[in-house]
């Protein structure tokens, strides 16, 4: 039992310090409208310096994917944390496009460093037990810090100044860095070496990593348009600024608990396809339906409760893909794809809006990311059930 406790403890603390993640990464689109009107950006340019927070994660992901070869998980989410903190800092006195894109991506170094291995520190300790409901669980924090900075950030910004939205987001990822490093602990079974960390993927588990990858990118970017143009939607239909980024942010909210449970209905039941499915069809109606602005409230809850609850259930692919002595290279390659999807995703939606001059049309194709993640999941079951099972290595690999 105290073994099962302090497992869920650790779960507890990363929630916290992952937190800073989302909170730092909704502060550029909580004051876009302010950076629109003061330093006069276009809503392409916007969806630029919110794509720019996932860019590093190009380059960087596979790279991380090494360091934890030879460095401890540990450090290097608090690395990641600490870089975060002074992105934000460094936005606080940007003046100009170039300034805000070079916060944003030291802000995205950060994520992708601390991304990688919160993810690996929950597979570590969670690998069989419960997988799917705790994966649900770290992944609600992106969303939970999101719904903080749509409510927070503009009341902040509408009391105070535009500025302190990231001074409030940068000083809680320093206290998240200061909170991981020193409560986190690795579990006991991540001390064995027999089988070491081992970097590359065999072929089978390189297309099941880049599988999975797909499906997750697909269903982020969908999320991440939904979270940066549905105000507008609401807006254009005549609701105020904060009272559409507060609907909006009802379905980040509520996300906390529909992913957790549908984490928990999946361990249950065995039925993980059949539910992200079910809730990605969920997730397209409530999007197409937006514009209807009479129901924003019920379709953004809608949209919490189902479109976006099986996040769990996707990130759990990560542990089909690879065995774990490749994890933390191999999920260095699965956030390599996310973000080459991911990034330019808030661009183009920008792009729409500023093209057509019509809010529905990010959302419509939020909407299409979200149909073609069912896609890629169908595709991602096709591969697995031909393609030899991940393992543990052999004695020639260990001895290499």
């Amino acid at each position: 039992m105290k073994k099962i406790s302090h497992r869920w403890i650790i779960l507890a603390v990363l929630f916290a310090c992952r937190t800073g993640l989302g909170f730092q990464f909704q502060t550029l689109g909580s004051v876009s409208d302010h950076l629109v009107n003061i330093f006069h950006f276009n809503y392409a340019e916007i969806g630029m310096l919110i794509g720019a927070f996932l860019l590093p994660g190009v380059v960087l992901a596979l790279p991380c994917g090494f360091a934890g070869r030879y460095t401890s998980d540990r450090l290097l989410v608090t690395i990641g944390l600490v870089f975060l903190a002074l992105g934000g800092a460094v936005a606080v006195i940007a003046t100009s496009f170039n300034m805000f894109a070079l916060a944003r991506i030291i802000c995205g170094i950060g994520f992708v460093v601390t991304t990688i291995y919160c993810t690996k520190m929950v597979a570590d300790w969670f690998d069989g037990k419960e997988l799917a409901t705790a994966m649900s669980v770290i992944v609600m924090s992106w969303p939970f810090g999101i719904a903080m900075g749509q409510v927070g950030h503009v009341w902040l910004a509408a009391l105070f100044d535009w500025r302190m939205a990231f001074v409030a987001a940068s000083i809680y990822c320093g206290l998240g860095a200061l909170g991981v490093f020193t409560v986190y602990r690795m579990p006991t079974h991540a001390n064995d070496h027999a089988h070491p960390p081992q970097l590359g993927l065999p072929s089978n588990e390189l297309t099941l990593t880049l599988l999975a990858s797909l499906v997750w990118a697909l269903f982020n970017a969908g999320y991440i348009v939904f979270l940066s143009f549905g105000a507008n939607v609401l807006i254009s239909g005549g609701y105020g600024p904060t009272g559409a980024a507060t609907i909006i942010s009802l379905a980040s909210w509520v996300m906390l608990f529909s992913g957790a449970i549908c984490g928990q209905i999946s361990d249950r039941f065995k039925k993980p396809d059949t539910i992200l499915y079910i809730c990605l069809a969920g997730g397209i109606a409530s999007l197409l339906l937006l514009p209807w602005t009479q129901f924003a409230v019920g379709l953004s809850l809608l949209f919490g409760l189902i479109g976006v609850a099986p996040a769990g259930i996707i990130m759990a692919l990560t542990t089909q893909a690879m065995a774990p002595h490749r994890r933390a290279f191999g999920i260095g390659v699965f956030f390599s794809s996310y973000f080459l999807i991911t990034t330019p995703a808030p661009g183009i939606a920008g792009w729409l809006f500023d093209t057509t001059g019509i809010a529905y049309w990010p959302i419509v194709f939020a909407a299409t990311l979200f149909l073609f993640t069912g896609v890629a999941n169908a595709v991602f079951r096709y591969a697995q059930a031909r393609l030899p099972k991940p393992t543990s290595p052999s004695l020639a690999e260990l001895d290499a």
